[in-house]
């Protein structure tokens, strides 16, 4: 193996003949590291991306959720609460209460999701973090108070330091009521709101927080629940946790990690990342038809060489070897180059934040997000290397013939 090496690698930086087959092969290495620095560029922007919206998401959902399998709402008296907690790894779990409400305030109307949940909900999800205005106060005292989605309170054109007018939720009274005056099949309440956060549209367009005891008295409910957000610790494996949760509750629950409460979401991520990574691999077999032509030329140049090489005893392998490694070479060549341009860009955009997102209005963050992970450096180095082989295959094939013919 070392002597095919040693020819390639002459050959790779030896002057040729003809300027331009030095040309062909600079193109080539030049096209594989663009393309090279590219894959490693989008996937590390994707990714950033993906930590960004993730960690938005998480700032709603809890690590786990526990919900009944059939049925809208179970008793929190007749729940396994003591045990749940006795779970090594659960660290806190917040009831939380849903039903789809109207919300008004002034002239205006909404359609909403209520959700009641306990003090404990802060922690479990840090949503307090994300407010964009107001402080993130459920219970003061007597005092019941609303933290609106952005969305909901654009909508309704909410002002939160508006004392004279409060919002007002809606929600039809339990069972059948026949009244005269509609206003009566409904349960009210009328609570000022203590804050706004955002999250992301389909999260502030729909959801409004109040506390738990609220939801309950308005709902006609004693301790009924929609749902349990557990919080996790870190140390421990979610997996496992998830698994001790299931073996507790039994059949009668279903239980969910993040990434099962954002499926969707996850599985059209990853989609999006997928479908850049072929299109961006698609370009580099475009780039090394370079490859195969500058190889393609070399052979030709090099048929004395061949004939003298096959001459003193080197086979036809051996031979094929010298240029499959020199078109390798290249193109890994390329792929270093490009890997290392494309990390140093990735870097630098980490560190200063240069190119910034260009979009109209208000954004949660000003620049691109970037998050490098060693496994896409493999997956772009591994790419590129097939793609190499393969492109160093085709004008290999041809060296038998230019034997026979001579």
């Amino acid at each position: 193996m070392l002597f095919p090496f040693y020819i390639a690698k002459r050959y790779l930086f030896a002057r040729k003949s003809h300027n331009v087959i030095n040309i062909i092969t600079l193109v080539s290495v030049i096209g594989v590291m663009v393309g090279a620095m590219a894959l490693v560029v989008v996937l590390s922007v994707f990714n950033g991306f993906e930590k960004l919206i993730l960690s938005l998401f998480n700032a709603f959902n809890p690590d786990i959720e526990i919900s009944l399998v059939e049925g809208k709402t179970f008793s929190i008296e007749q729940f396994p609460s003591e045990e749940l907690q006795a779970i090594p790894g659960v660290v806190l779990y917040s009831e939380v209460l849903d039903e789809t409400a109207l919300i008004t305030y002034l002239d205006r109307q909404h359609l909403i999701t209520m959700r009641g949940v306990s003090e404990s909900f802060r922690d479990i999800t840090g949503i307090d973090t994300l407010l964009v205005e107001g402080d993130f106060i459920l219970e003061k005292g007597d005092f019941d108070y609303i933290v609106l989605g952005q969305g909901v309170a654009y909508y309704l054109g909410a002002n939160i330091n508006d004392l004279l007018n409060p919002l007002t939720i809606y929600i039809p009274k339990r069972g059948r009521t026949l009244s005269l005056q509609p206003m009566q099949a409904f349960n009210a309440t009328s609570n000022y709101a203590s804050g706004i956060f955002g999250i992301q549209s389909e999260f502030d367009l729909e959801y409004v927080l109040v506390p738990i005891r609220l939801a309950r008295k308005i709902l006609d409910y004693n301790d009924e629940v929609t749902s349990i957000a557990v919080h996790v610790d870190p140390q421990y494996s979610q997996q496992q946790v998830q698994g001790d949760i299931e073996q507790l509750l039994g059949p009668e629950y279903m239980v969910k990690n993040r990434f099962q409460q954002q499926e969707f979401l996850y599985k059209i991520m990853r989609s999006e990342k997928w479908a850049i990574f072929l299109i961006l691999a698609f370009i580099l077999v475009i780039a090394a038809f370079n490859v195969i032509g500058s190889l393609t030329m070399l052979v030709l140049e090099k048929r004395k060489d061949i004939q003298i090489l096959h001459s003193l005893g080197a086979s036809n392998r051996v031979i094929k070897k010298v240029f499959l490694l020199e078109g390798i070479m290249i193109s890994l060549g390329g792929a270093v180059s490009g890997i290392i341009l494309g990390a140093a860009v990735c870097w630098v955009q980490i560190q200063f934040g240069l190119i910034a997102i260009q979009a109209e209005g208000s954004f949660i963050i000003d620049a691109y997000p970037v998050v490098m992970k060693p496994a896409d450096f493999i997956l772009v180095t591994i790419t590129v290397f097939c793609i190499g082989l393969l492109a160093s295959i085709i004008p290999v094939k041809n060296i038998p013939v230019l034997l026979n013919r001579s």
